[in-house]
């Protein structure tokens, strides 16, 4: 936990939510600095509400805004969560990965459809086995692989995003 506020303070909250590293009575630019020297550690994200989160936030691999916070902030961020809950952050985490895995699985299947069914729309097929795609049937194969992303897309909206071991 990184956090201008003293260390009496910090040291209280982060035991109350369960972390184990606290930084505390850290100034804006102090901020930037501990974010910049984590990340030679790994991935960063920072968390912030304010104008001295600011730096930080856009020097973190990932930056999130409180919704409720300071413009500056909000333009800081990467994300910007809407409502001022700090749970909202490992949702923001769950939902952004099953967005990546589902644009992988998108990319994939659209990948697989046009290798197979472009050739076989210009007539590859025609002169070992006399088989032509009408343009017709092959508008409608294509506005079904459509369909199909569409509705692979759809299936985010099932995503559970409260893990119940986040609530203690």
């Amino acid at each position: 936990m990184l956090t201008g506020d003293r260390k009496k303070t910090a040291d209280a909250i982060a035991a109350e939510v369960g972390v184990d590293e606290v930084v505390a009575e850290v100034l804006p630019g102090g901020k930037e600095e501990v974010i910049r020297g984590l990340m030679s550690q790994g991935r960063t994200a920072m968390v912030g509400d304010g104008i001295n989160d600011a730096p930080a936030l856009t020097v973190a691999d990932v930056g999130v805004a409180i919704g409720s916070g300071s413009d500056i902030a909000l333009e800081s961020g990467d994300i910007v969560l809407m409502k001022s809950d700090i749970m909202d952050v490992p949702r923001a985490v769950r939902l952004s990965r099953a967005t990546m895995r589902n644009i992988k699985q998108n990319l994939f299947w659209a990948f697989f459809y046009n290798c197979i069914g472009i050739p076989i729309a210009a007539g590859v097929l025609y002169p070992a086995f006399g088989f032509l795609l009408s343009p017709m049937i092959a508008g409608l194969a294509m506005s079904l692989s459509s369909v199909c992303v569409v509705t692979n897309a759809l299936r985010l909206r099932r995503v559970k995003l409260d893990n119940p071991s986040d609530k203690k």
